[in-house]
C-alpha cells in the first residue's frame, strides 16, 4: 500500500473542508482506497491528510493532480506532500 501524505496550513478550516469535500481531483476515480483528515492538536489551522492507494503509480498521478490544483486555489498555504510505502502495520 502507498500513502500520499499531505500537510499544510489552512487559514479557514471550514472553507478548506468544503473544498476538500467537493473532491476536485476525483479521489475514488484516481484510485484512493481510503483517506484520513487530521488536525494538529496544537494548531487547529494545520491539517494532515493521508490518501491510501494500491500502488505507487496511482499515488504519483494523484500527487501531480494535486500540485496542479494547488497552483489555482487559495484555501491552504505551503502544501507539502510525499509518497510513502507501508512496510509494516499492526492493530491492537
Amino acid at each position: 500500500m502507498h500513502i500520499l501524505n499531505i500537510e499544510h496550513a489552512v487559514p479557514d478550516f471550514e472553507s478548506w473542508k468544503a473544498a476538500f469535500d467537493g473532491d476536485p481531483i476525483g479521489r475514488e476515480r484516481s484510485g484512493v482506497r481510503r483517506y484520513r483528515v487530521m488536525r494538529a492538536s496544537d494548531d487547529a489551522g494545520y491539517v494532515l491528510i493521508d490518501l491510501e492507494f494500491d500502488n505507487e503509480g496511482e499515488a504519483m498521478a494523484a500527487h501531480a493532480a494535486l500540485r496542479e490544483l494547488w497552483s489555482r486555489v487559495s484555501v491552504m498555504r505551503d502544501p507539502k506532500a510525499r509518497i510513502v510505502e507501508v512496510v509494516d502495520s499492526h492493530e491492537y
